[in-house]
């Protein structure tokens, strides 16, 4: 599997990317090592330089630092793994639910490929100011998720809607979960804290 090609399909036409990836027969150690780690990695690089090294103002308080780009970066990175694993594990348990087939790896494949827009949009982080925008593009993997669950799980009609909005809740809730927990972690690891507004300060800089 060539990563960017997969990322660059699963973007652009993920109604025939899909497909492609039911018929491959990977082990979940293989999309993990071979994908999310690498893809992941990417936009943790771009948060380290654009938090660590570039730096951002808040109210006119400068924030950055080499503490502030590693706790961005590693956030990203192991958030990004547990997400899919979490999300994967769910999913595949609620299969039978909606008369889906039970299979982690498939389970797997669908949310690692469903996540990929979130980490491409995780590059703007380089670019702290404009790092939302990238956020907004992650929103794309929800209809990735949508397009990819029926061929994926062996979804019935009747039953794609329903499983979807589960599915969609369960990954957004592990997307969310996983970052607020290790972004604690490591706030507390590096020892750094939400900078204070000096009020003062911020009327200075908005006269």
């Amino acid at each position: 599997m060539n990563l960017i090609e997969r990322a660059k399909n699963i973007i652009v036409t993920p109604k025939t990317e899909w497909p492609v990836i039911e018929n491959e027969n990977m082990a979940p150690n293989s999309v993990i090592t071979t994908y999310v780690i690498p893809l992941a990695a990417i936009a943790a690089a771009a948060a380290f330089i654009g938090y660590g090294v570039i730096g951002y103002s808040v109210l006119g308080i400068k924030v950055g630092g080499v503490k502030w780009g590693l706790y961005q970066a590693l956030t990203i990175l192991i958030s990004a793994i547990l997400s899919v694993l979490v999300s994967a594990l769910i999913i595949d348990a609620l299969a039978p639910t909606f008369k889906s087939e039970k299979n982690i790896n498939k389970s797997i494949q669908l949310t690692a490929f469903a996540y990929t827009p979130a980490w491409i949009g995780g590059l703007l982080s380089v670019l702290p100011a404009i790092a939302f925008l990238g956020s907004l593009f992650g929103l794309y993997g929800l209809y990735l998720l949508y397009v990819g669950l029926p061929i994926m799980k062996k979804t019935p009609e009747e039953q794609k809607t329903s499983y979807y909005v589960i599915s969609l809740i369960v990954m957004i809730a592990a997307f969310f979960v996983m970052g607020l927990i290790f972004a604690r972690i490591f706030m507390n690891i590096f020892d750094l804290a939400t900078p204070s507004i000096d009020i003062d300060s911020m009327m200075k800089n908005l006269k």
